[in-house]
């Protein structure tokens, strides 16, 4: 029997096409860019690198276009990266919107951070010095992570305790009470649950910031873990996680927690809001931030910041209590009493100081009532005692019943002075 081997013809990515006729109109600037997405290569993750070579071939397809006279990095100056910028704002996506700042911040970073290398690596290819400044890149939107409120939160965990398939409630489960992301559930290798210290522990595998981390398990959720590996098999991949000996994704973790999303009626629900909701429940209930990185695999506490800012306990408690002083500002006054006497010290509610009155409202607490009498560098003598006198007698007659206690001791330590 013949066997006809078909010939396989593989296609020239969009990526490499672009970068075919940039080689053909700037061939030093192409040159240049290969020698230096190789370098990144050796260290970067491949989806930084693929990253980098479209902000790259977006630069170079920009000077090609408008500004032909370009033909290396080292006769780019200020006026080229301005029309680039100017090109970038102008830009209509396919949904006919601008381009998103994060987009803006990505593209314009990448490449001043390109400019920074070469330079700093001796390319002959590079600038004097970077044409690119740090207030060229747009601020980023500091938006508050996107997690369930503690309501919506209560709907999905019910539905997620009463989801048959073993599969998604195990997928469920691990993402809700271990904030693990995706990428990383789906990553977990077959020994990844471990006892120690009498606990049970998972071992998250590297992920999005290189590095892997232990996190607790729960009871429930070892239980779990124990019956799926007890009754399935890893099909030889290595993972813990399998649907029909299939590693699992991304797209089909999407779908499991949509499901169940859609049937607690809370709408379409990301994946990484059930890692967002953990930590804000987490944090606004007593949760040291310190912890919550740790659990989360934060590098630094600028990332885990971010959740305290959510329903924030201690601005919400000050606020209360601020606004019930201020809205006594805008109050109806209460019945006043009847004799004429009493209706105007009722209004009045004044404190007698010593060199004049308080008119403050007597629903209205100072924190600066009797400041200087109450102060340790206040210094009085017998020639204040009539004044001091009429204070304390103002304070008693008004109910005013611990600036009395304070005159009354000052006036008394005139006394034991004269003595």
């Amino acid at each position: 029997m013949t066997v006809v081997l078909a010939h396989v013809v593989t296609r020239p990515s969009t990526d490499e096409l672009e970068w075919a006729e940039i080689a053909v109109a700037a061939p030093q600037m192409a040159a240049t860019a290969r020698r230096y997405l190789g370098q990144l290569e050796l260290s970067l993750r491949p989806g930084t690198v693929a990253r980098t070579s479209d902000s790259l071939r977006r630069f170079c397809r920009h000077m090609v276009a408008c500004h032909p006279e370009v033909q290396g990095f080292s006769d780019v100056g200020r006026i080229h990266v301005e029309s680039y910028k100017l090109a970038l704002g102008a830009h209509v996506t396919a949904k006919g919107k601008p381009l998103a700042v994060n987009t803006l911040r990505s593209r314009l970073g990448m490449l001043m951070t390109f400019f920074d290398r070469i330079i700093e690596w001796g390319f002959e290819d590079a600038p004097v010095r970077t044409p690119l400044f740090i207030s060229d890149i747009p601020r980023p939107e500091e938006l508050l992570p996107k997690a369930l409120d503690d309501a919506a939160a209560a709907r999905f965990s019910r539905e997620v305790t009463a989801e048959p398939d073993r599969l998604r409630r195990l997928v469920l489960e691990l993402l809700a009470r271990t904030g693990l992301r995706v990428g990383e559930l789906c990553a977990l290798e077959k020994d990844a649950v471990s006892r120690r210290g009498g606990g049970w522990w998972l071992k998250v595998p590297v992920g999005k910031l290189r590095n892997d981390r232990t996190v607790p398990l729960l009871s429930p959720l070892v239980e779990l873990l124990a019956d799926w590996q007890a009754t399935h098999d890893d099909a030889g991949t290595g993972l813990l996680l399998t649907n029909d000996g299939r590693p699992l994704n991304r797209h089909v973790v999407t779908r499991m927690v949509n499901r169940v999303a859609k049937r607690a009626g809370i709408g379409h629900v990301h994946p990484h809001q059930l890692r967002h909701t953990l930590a804000t429940q987490a944090v606004n209930r007593g949760m040291r931030l310190e912890s919550i990185a740790e659990l989360l695999g934060h590098r630094t506490l600028r990332m885990t910041i971010r959740y305290a800012r959510i329903a924030n306990k201690t601005v919400a408690d000050e606020y209360r209590a601020v606004a019930e002083k201020v809205e006594a500002l805008y109050a109806e006054p209460p019945d006043l009493p009847e004799t004429p006497a009493m209706r105007r010290l009722h209004l009045e509610h004044r404190r007698m100081l010593g060199n004049g009155w308080c008119t403050r409202p007597a629903e209205l607490d100072c924190s600066f009532e009797a400041l200087c009498e109450g102060c340790g560098f206040f210094a009085t003598t017998v020639e204040f005692k009539g004044t001091l006198t009429a204070q304390r007698d103002h304070a008693a007659a008004h109910g005013q019943r611990k600036r009395q206690v304070l005159y009354e001791g000052l006036i008394d330590g005139l006394e034991e002075v004269r003595s």
